[in-house]
């Protein structure tokens, strides 16, 4: 019998093996670059997804030159200062990205570019824990993300360790933040589509940081979101088209396998095809890419928390799917070039 689709204590789906394997499909495009611009790696009570695991769905079918690690709270040191203790998941990651590097894995060079935890919230307090960062990733650091995605509603959880609300419109999160310029790092954020006001005042306020929006800005199909799919994009798609008109802020292209989408792919007695997703998915990322333009935008996995609900070559199938009619360099774009510049790959 197949395990239950949520894992016990966590607001992340249960990544069932046997279930993801009842829809199997060949690879379009084999031959396409991929950057996945973000994932993570962890091993927790709920599941493990580490270096194995991230190799067999990266190396699945579908051309995946490289990776980008984004925190997970993954490896913290048991020891030392609270806000010294992320610098753990950093040197983690660091050795995971040494082992791939050496080519005896595959081409893919997994985990090329890391974005680590620190707590911005400490203000101009926070440079000696970028500095430790920095170092412990061995020239692989190139960004910074905090857990920012915050609803009054409890149906709305997306982090097993829910944030304070209003983090990112306090000044001590936005000094921060503009450290994250003088250190040449950009700022991952991940907020619901009921929190982009306060992102667009952010980067506003910090016009010298780059920023990445994750997951498509977050629209909500869960809770008392349930059934609103209309107006929560009527809503969303005009608070994107400000943050858009901003040419600090970048966007990441995926993220629609949570539940707090929803999305309930998970539910049925097989996983989603490519064409099905492609179909569910059309009106947000053609609505992004419309909006950000294809220069600003990147496609990520989120894998594998949005494993959940479907496999990794259907995902890219997917995301192929919906940009067939698309010119060959916007392509490139969006499947590698973008990730590459915006993380400095290979520099």
């Amino acid at each position: 019998m197949a395990d239950a689709p949520f894992a016990q204590s966590s607001p992340h789906l249960h990544v069932r093996e046997d279930w993801l394997a009842l829809t199997r499909e060949e690879v379009l495009e084999p031959d396409l670059p991929i950057v996945d611009a973000h994932h993570h790696v962890w091993d927790r009570a709920t599941g493990r997804y580490l270096f194995d695991e991230l190799m067999a769905d990266i190396g699945a079918g579908h051309n995946v030159i490289a990776s980008i690690f984004v925190q997970c709270r993954s490896m913290y040191r048991a020891d030392g200062p609270d806000r010294m203790k992320p610098v753990g998941e950093v040197e983690f990651i660091n050795g995971l990205a040494a082992q791939s590097a050496s080519g005896l894995y595959g081409p893919a060079r997994a985990c090329v570019a890391i974005v680590g935890f620190a707590d911005l919230m400490l203000g101009d307090e926070v440079v000696p824990v970028l500095e430790a960062l920095k170092h412990a990733g061995n020239g692989r650091l190139r960004g910074i993300r905090n857990t920012t995605a915050w609803h009054a509603d409890p149906a709305i959880r997306t982090n097993p360790v829910p944030p304070p609300p209003g983090m990112l419109a306090d000044p001590r999160f936005q000094a921060g933040a503009r450290q994250l310029a003088r250190h040449d790092l950009s700022l991952d954020i991940w907020a619901y589509h009921t929190q982009l006001d306060e992102v667009l005042a952010l980067a506003r306020a910090c016009p010298d940081t780059r920023f990445v929006l994750d997951h498509a800005g977050g629209p909500l199909g869960a809770g008392p979101y349930a059934g609103k799919r209309d107006e929560v994009m009527r809503e969303w798609e005009a608070a994107m088209r400000r943050i858009a008109a901003l040419p600090n802020v970048w966007l990441k292209l995926g993220g629609l396998g949570m539940p707090v989408g929803g999305w309930d792919f998970h539910l049925r007695a097989a996983p989603p095809t490519s064409a099905e997703l492609a179909q569910a998915w059309q009106p947000y990322v053609m609505t992004c890419i419309e909006l950000f333009g294809p220069q600003r935008c990147m496609f990520e996995s989120n894998f594998p928390v949005d494993k959940g609900m479907f496999g990794y070559v259907s995902l890219w199938n997917a995301f192929k799917r919906l940009t067939m009619a698309m010119s060959g360099p916007e392509r490139a774009s969006l499947f590698s070039a973008c990730a590459q510049e915006v993380y400095r790959i290979g520099r």
